[in-house]
């Protein structure tokens, strides 16, 4: 109404509600690590479109030689190329990172699931049994088995560090396994005749897997560090065998000959992806969060 005398007393006109401004999409999205992390993977997957010399050869007649333009990163003390090992070498790195990963996390599905779903007195048996694994510093038990195995290639730099690595998933999967094993879906699954892997298929992986996404990301950073750890103390893949740890188990010789780029470089690129890992896996946890609240 318009009428002054009809007007309420004390009560104030409300203005229009004012549009609710949305957040752009990538706001708290880590895009520019995600791009340096794309861009380095497809550089070592493709690497022989980006190779200028063989990463292999032993180019006796230019060692030690400084960044330059027929060798944009320099050579290593053996003469070969290490803008070609960079690429080569990385692809190594990130194969051991994924095999040992997919290793560790299946499992660790399968033993926080058997763990999850078992009587307690199982149940604690099982837990105690991983508390030891975690109590026991990693990289010795990499270097134990590893003695065991013998002389270190890919697959059992894989092995060793996927079975050493699955521990702190294996506690969280549990905790969550532990919390979906009433559900109502899951008791109609088991009632129908589901079995063990097809409740843990098709019921409680799609439920817990984005609780523990963002630790198998962390898992790949892991295995790539272990591996190089490996190969700068000497015990990892054996020199002539290319990859971004035994271009850093050089750093002896560089640093004795001044030769800054045998260390540098390798270690700017091996860093770049430890850190754009931790960053996808640190918005990973941060979504899963937001999600569960």
């Amino acid at each position: 109404m318009t009428d002054d005398r009809f007007r309420l007393v004390g009560v104030r006109p409300q203005s229009p509600a004012a549009p609710v401004r949305r957040a752009p999409w990538y706001r708290g999205k880590p895009i520019f690590s995600a791009a340096v992390l794309t861009l380095i993977v497809l550089g070592c997957l493709f690497c022989e479109v980006l190779l200028t010399h063989d990463p292999t050869y032993l180019d006796l007649a230019h060692c030690n030689e400084a960044p330059s333009r027929e060798f944009l990163f320099g050579t290593d003390p053996m003469g070969r190329d290490i803008f070609s090992m960079i690429w080569y070498g990385g692809r190594i790195s990130l194969t051991i990172g994924v095999l040992s990963t997919l290793l560790s996390t299946a499992i660790a599905i399968l033993f926080g699931t058997v763990s999850g779903c078992a009587p307690d007195w199982l149940d604690r048996l099982l837990m105690r049994l991983t508390e030891i694994l975690l109590s026991v510093p990693n990289l010795l038990l990499v270097v134990l088995l590893q003695a065991i195995l013998g002389t270190a290639n890919v697959l059992t730099l894989s092995l060793v560090i996927g079975l050493t690595s699955w521990a702190s998933i294996a506690k969280v999967v549990r905790t969550e396994v532990r919390r979906l094993r009433s559900s109502e879906y899951v008791l109609a699954s088991r009632c129908m005749g589901g079995g063990f892997f097809h409740v843990l298929r098709q019921h409680l992986a799609p439920n817990f897997f984005s609780s523990i996404s963002f630790m198998v990301v962390m898992n790949i950073r892991s295995a790539i560090t272990a591996e190089s750890t490996l190969s700068f103390l000497g015990i990892g893949l054996p020199i002539e065998v290319v990859s971004w740890g035994s271009m850093l188990s050089l750093s002896e010789k560089a640093l004795l000959t001044d030769a800054w780029w045998i260390i540098v470089i390798p270690g700017v690129f091996l860093v770049a992806t430890l850190l754009c890992i931790t960053e996808l896996a640190n918005a990973m946890r941060r979504s899963t969060r937001e999600r569960t609240l």
